[in-house]
């Protein structure tokens, strides 16, 4: 944590977040009888991601897990024969479907974006639910964007799944009991979310942005949080999250702002403090400037170095998060941020292994549903 200046915000770097989940990871990979292995696939020549697979290789080292780092497409080195050069995404297909069938591989991540857009959303459904370390998957999307509609309103369920509904065609919404904290009931497990997104809301936790004396599923309650980028990776799951969470969030894309929420648009004083199972979105009147002023937290994902979110237009004392590989918060940030986080790329990779360590049980609790369900009920 770098040193407040005289008038300046805190410069908070990801480290000693990561640190606090590093323990709990190191735990969760020591329990299986072997050394889980996960394995990387790259399919472009991109720079960052060929930053974030090395990266991914490092932290696989030093907490002891088996990293295979497969290189397809305009990835792989060529060796000048023009013939024989590759384009972006290239075999990206089959080198998923074999680490589908690998029973020696435990979890998968790809790095994305490949092609972009609606191919690279096909790539993330061959990617099996029982191998997706990231979350990205449609049955954990299903999970987090509906929030169990099923449950009573002070019920949050999108951080556990019924194992076996990975397996069905089916989405299941059924949990057997309330849920007050972040300990899955008899019959659920973790549910695997994007790593990203995750990593931003254990940041805000980290930093006291949650509540933990409110009611577990509602600790942003009373926050406003500007979220800009809607990608289906990193800014959608994340407004989702924040709103089920309890927050306003404002979702600011390219061609629109987006307000989600799981409170009904009521002037009702009886119903202000009621809520939906889960959050609902609708168009935004407000324009960007007009939300940043509102916000007491900004996330910025916007994968361009050329984008800078104005300091002038942010709240005073907000919380400014650098989702991007570019910074796109200006350099005068903490003239108006009282805490500024520059990345969360460490964080991110400790969930991707919290994540790892979550597979082999849900693999476990398909395989013997009912020996799960006798274990976790007793």
């Amino acid at each position: 944590m770098a040193p407040n200046a005289a008038g300046k915000g805190i410069l908070l770097k990801a480290d000693p977040i990561a640190d606090a989940f590093r323990a709990e990871v190191k735990d969760g990979l020591a329990a299986p009888h072997r050394t889980p292995t996960l394995v990387g696939i790259l399919a472009t020549n991109a720079s960052p991601s060929r930053f974030y697979a090395e990266f991914t290789r490092k932290q696989c080292e030093e907490l002891g897990v088996r990293f295979i780092l497969k290189e397809v497409g305009s990835a792989v080195k060529q060796n000048g024969d023009v013939d024989e050069a590759m384009a972006d995404g290239d075999a990206a297909e089959e080198a998923i479907i074999e680490a589908n069938e690998d029973n020696n591989i435990d979890g998968i991540m790809v790095y994305y974006p490949i092609f972009g857009g609606q191919q690279d959303h096909y790539l993330q459904q061959i990617v099996s639910p029982l191998k997706d370390v990231e979350g990205l998957h449609s049955k954990f999307h299903y999970n987090l964007y509906h929030k169990c509609v099923h449950l009573s309103p002070d019920i949050n369920c999108i951080r556990f799944i019924t194992p076996t509904s990975l397996t069905s065609t089916i989405p299941s919404t059924k949990v057997t009991q309330p849920i007050i904290d972040d300990i899955p009931p008899p019959g659920t497990v973790k549910s695997i979310i994007p790593c990203t997104p995750l990593g931003v809301v254990k940041s805000l936790e980290y930093i006291g942005v949650y509540n933990k004396i409110l009611t577990y599923g509602d600790r942003a309650y009373g926050k406003t949080v500007t979220v800009i980028n809607r990608s289906e990776v990193v800014g959608r799951p994340l407004a989702a999250l924040l709103a089920n969470d309890g927050a306003r969030v404002f979702s600011v894309d390219i061609d629109s702002i987006q307000e989600y929420t799981k409170r009904p648009r009521s002037s009702n004083a009886t119903s202000a403090r009621q809520y939906l199972p889960h959050h609902i979105s609708h168009l935004c009147a407000l324009s960007l400037e007009e939300c940043l002023a509102l916000s007491d937290v900004v996330i910025s994902a916007v994968p361009s170095a050329s984008y800078k979110v104005k300091t002038e237009w942010l709240k005073e004392g907000c919380v400014c998060v650098n989702v991007a590989a570019d910074k796109n918060f200006e350099k005068d940030i903490r003239d108006k941020a009282s805490i500024y986080i520059p990345a969360v790329g460490k964080v991110t990779i400790l969930m991707l292994l919290r994540n790892l360590c979550v597979v082999p049980l849900i693999v476990c609790c398909v395989l013997f549903p009912l020996h799960h369900l006798s274990r976790t009920s007793a």
